[in-house]
């Protein structure tokens, strides 16, 4: 049986899809209890996820079939009932183009009923649940038109949920202390709203990224903001280890020492390691006293609770089916939701390459089998069992803030400088933008000015640089006597961290300071490690810096080619006089070659 609503809207399909397709929410604001999935690896690979749930009185224990999609367009979902009204209830979701700039949406819901009352009051319920759900499209919709209060995040408007006694009291006094420190960045009193009224979908995993577009802040006000909050007891954070299939979240823990280096995904069934540049992100969530969450997930399995899959389809055994699909070029991974393989592909145009599952693994379709289905994908189904097949986008999530990411803040690591990996673990990153620096001459600035004056202007020395990196988005890892070593995730933001350096040290020398600044840049991979209580780089990266850094000759900044070859360095040196060397350097067994930027007259000059 079936029953189906249809609106038109004057928004295009790929602004409607984010709010429509987001069954999580949808489920939160239609009242409906969160639940989580038992489940059962099965001899074959896949996994048998059964839930059990109290809904308008009906207790209901199903099995949880993979949701269907394709991204943009179309969903549904099916579960198969073994208690409750219904042997089968799902939704169907389509949305398309009207041709007028606008987009016709269908949604429908299905059942077929297993009880006395599903026959009887069956098409009622449907009825009713398709009403509740069509109330909440047009709020979505609106949402998505911008028709809505400036500081709304959500596209529902739910009731207050109950706190505990004092929360209100206590979210605001933490709010205020946030705003008092140096990382609160006037936030506290937006994010106390949020952790008091947001939607429990969006609490359970705050992430900066996200949340910075929301809040119309770039992203490393929004992470300061974040840890701000844990600080001051508003938030906690969660380390997060995630699934390289599904991409969810399958072990959290409270610091970066208790970080495993495996995990197992049952949704999955499959083991996976630690990547520390990739897989593993720090996201928060409200602190219980303040905004008790409660357990599971409103939808578990959803289009938009792995975005990287662009097409999921449930194929029975021996099955094919043609799939119109409009993928963007890109990097695409041909899979199935069960452990047997996949095949990784570079698409540019034309027909996209289609899949075949077999008992063995996964195949692409070769043209023969590819010409029925002009302008769409094919999957077959050779397993002998039923399946999901996918494509997914091979790059991760734009809204992941990855551990690397992290440690390269300076909020992190003045906040939390007790956080460090446990005692004999590390964890290597493929690139880091490492900046070294040193006074020239301190020593005789000592002697020409006396002690105190040239104490004075160490110090200010620090809090100018340190306030660079950090406006650069960096973070000050150590410093060594007059020296700093500051980290970057982006050598571009190294080399303008740089330049300001340079910039603010010639103003102030102006300014009767006298200092002169030595300056080197280099990136590469390292090992993140724990030296001295604290998170540190290890290896020739590290190594290289320093000596380039040597070879700076006071009011310069020496790159190395691998930095001074990035095109978005290239890009903002392009202005800058510079000179190409090279130089034996301690530990290396052949020259190096480097770009000394001459941002002084006095660099200009022959070494």
């Amino acid at each position: 049986m079936r029953h189906t609503w249809t609106w038109t809207f004057d928004l295009p399909p790929d602004e409607l899809w984010p709010v429509l397709a987001d069954t999580n929410r949808f489920n939160e604001a239609l009242g409906l209890p969160p639940y989580t999935l038992e489940e059962t690896p099965l001899a074959n690979g896949t996994v048998l996820r059964r839930g059990q749930a109290r809904v308008a009185g009906f207790l209901l224990e199903w099995e949880e079939k993979p949701y269907e999609w394709i991204s943009g367009r179309h969903f549904r979902q099916s579960r198969v009932f073994t208690k409750g009204p219904f042997r089968r209830f799902g939704p169907v979701f389509d949305i398309e183009p009207d041709g007028n700039g606008g987009s016709r949406v269908t949604y429908a819901l299905e059942w077929e009923p297993l009880s006395l009352v599903g026959r009887l009051f069956g098409a009622r319920l449907a009825a009713q649940a398709g009403e509740a759900v069509g109330k909440r499209v047009v709020e979505a919709v609106d949402f998505a038109h911008g028709d809505h209060a400036p500081n709304r995040m959500t596209p529902f408007v739910l009731p207050e949920p109950k706190l505990p006694d004092g929360a209100r009291e206590r979210a605001a006094a933490m709010a205020r202390e946030m705003d008092r420190g140096p990382y609160g960045n006037e936030l506290g009193a937006r994010f106390a709203e949020l952790v008091l009224h947001g939607m429990a979908t969006d609490l359970s995993r705050l992430r900066p990224k996200a949340l910075a577009s929301n809040l119309g802040v770039p992203v490393r006000v929004a992470t300061e903001a974040c840890l701000a909050g844990v600080r001051v007891g508003l938030l906690g954070m969660k380390w997060d280890l995630l699934c390289p299939n599904c991409r969810g979240t399958k072990v959290s823990v409270a610091t970066l020492a208790e970080l495993p280096h495996g995990a197992h995904c049952p949704s999955c069934n499959i083991d996976y390691d630690r990547d520390f540049e990739r897989n593993v992100e720090l996201t928060f969530a409200p602190a219980p006293t303040v905004r008790p969450l409660p357990g599971g997930r409103f939808c578990l399995s959803g289009p938009m609770e792995t975005q990287h899959v662009a097409v999921q389809v449930l194929l029975a055994a021996g099955e094919r089916r043609d799939v119109t699909v409009d993928l963007p070029p890109g990097s695409y991974r041909l899979r199935t939701l069960h452990p047997n393989g996949f095949v990784d592909i570079d698409y540019q145009s034309g027909a996209f390459p289609g899949l075949r599952i077999t008992g063995s693994g996964v195949q692409v379709l070769d043209a023969a089998d590819r010409e029925n289905a002009p302008g769409g994908v094919t999957f077959v189904n050779d397993a002998g069992f039923e399946l999901a097949a996918l494509i997914e986008d091979r790059k991760w999530a734009r809204e992941t803030l990855t551990a690397p990411e992290v440690i390269s803040l300076q909020a992190f690591r003045d906040l939390f400088a007790e956080a460090t990996l446990r005692p004999g673990d590390d964890a290597g990153v493929s690139q880091v933008a490492l900046l070294f620096t040193d006074l020239r001459g301190s020593t005789a600035l000592y002697e020409r000015v006396g002690d105190a004056t040239a104490y004075n202007l160490v110090r200010e020395h620090f809090t100018l640089l340190a306030a660079i990196v950090r406006d650069h988005d960096g973070a000050v890892v150590k410093t060594i006597g007059d020296a700093v070593m500051a980290s970057f995730t982006d050598p571009a933001r190294a080399v303008r961290a740089a330049l300001a350096m340079q910039a603010g040290i010639a103003a102030s020398a102006s300014a009767g300071g006298g200092l002169v600044l030595k300056v080197g840049v280099h990136a590469g991979p390292s090992v993140v490690v724990t030296l001295n209580d604290r998170l540190d780089y290890f290896g020739s990266t590290v190594n290289m810096a320093a000596r380039l850094q040597g070879q700076s000759v006071g009011g310069d900044i020496v790159l190395s080619h691998a930095v001074a070859d990035d095109p978005a360095v290239r890009e903002i040196v392009a202005d800058v006089p510079q000179r190409h060397e090279t130089v034996m350097l301690k530990g290396f067994a052949a020259p190096v070659g480097f770009v000394r930027l001459l941002t002084s007259q006095e660099s200009s000059q022959p070494v």
